[in-house]
């Protein structure tokens, strides 16, 4: 199992190993790269994966929910965590809440069940954002603009493929390949674009760090777990949501703490340490989840 587990979380931490030794060595800015990636690079692999094969909404639709769930569950679990240690909630919640289901999701879920679970993983990652995107911003600042988000290439491409999907249009091959050759930059950008990320890490802020980072996966796979055992989900549908329970803060949450004012510092402590503590994290969800396929 060990071996398993080490073959799905090892070249997912190779990769965030280069660009954190890139980064320090070079420090390159990568707000241009990013910028690339979030408007073509990943709008192609979301579009390739839903376009390319059948798509039926019932199918995905307790993924969906469940991400939902896992977002404000996760929410819900933390608040008296945060009064209990004297935190303020809009600093340690949201990194709790939306995790990094863009960067390491979407390659974890694919490497860890194949290519079946990128669907999945692909409507996570939505479901994750549209909230971040929504209920984060507005909590947060109270001027949540959803019509902006409506435009993100990122949104148009899932929305365009689940379209394309349902329809039963066959692409022209040459179509599908070119986007795939595009789709497949993605992955191994975030990846290096977060390693290159870690070098900021505010250790001052270590104790809340750390808070952030054993409470960030254990509530959401508290709350995956009771979702899938109330509703009596399939074990696939389970695999994908425990770990996507498992996965840790996004790096966004970040971004909108320093744009709301909201105790940045502390917040890029919770997602450096987060990101930093899920190779247990994940490899936890991943040993439960393989020994119980086992049993």
């Amino acid at each position: 199992m060990f071996v398993q587990i080490a073959s799905i979380v090892f070249p997912i931490f190779v990769v965030v190993l280069i660009g954190f030794i890139y980064g320090r060595n070079r420090r390159p800015n990568m707000i241009a790269a990013n910028q690339v990636n979030m408007a073509v690079f990943m709008p192609a692999l979301i579009f390739t994966a839903l376009a390319s094969k059948p798509f039926a909404l019932s199918n995905l639709g307790m993924i969906a929910l469940g991400g939902a769930v896992i977002v404000l569950g996760s929410g819900l679990l933390g608040w008296p965590i945060a009064k209990a240690l004297g935190h303020a909630p809009k600093t340690l919640l949201p990194p709790m809440m939306f995790k990094n289901s863009g960067n390491m999701g979407l390659p974890l879920l694919s490497l860890a069940f194949g290519d079946k679970a990128l669907p999945a993983a692909v409507i996570l990652f939505l479901i994750e954002t549209v909230m971040h995107f929504s209920i984060g911003t507005y909590w947060l600042g109270r001027n949540s603009r959803l019509i902006h988000l409506a435009r993100d290439p990122v949104f148009l491409a899932g929305f365009t493929g689940i379209a394309v999907s349902i329809s039963g249009i066959t692409l022209w091959p040459p179509i599908t390949a070119a986007t795939k050759v595009v789709g497949d930059v993605s992955t191994g950008l975030m990846l290096f674009s977060l390693g290159v990320r870690l070098n900021t890490a505010p250790f001052a802020q270590w104790r809340i760090g750390l808070v952030g980072a054993v409470a960030t996966p254990i509530t959401g796979m508290i709350v995956a777990y009771l979702y899938c055992r109330i509703l009596g989900l399939s074990a696939g549908e389970e695999d994908v949501l425990l770990l996507f329970g498992a996965l840790p803060p996004a790096v966004l949450n970040f971004m909108f703490a320093e744009r709301f004012k909201q105790e940045p510092e502390k917040v890029a402590s919770i997602v450096i340490m987060g990101n930093l503590a899920a190779l247990i994290s994940v490899s936890l969800a991943l040993a439960i989840r393989l020994s119980s396929t086992h049993g």
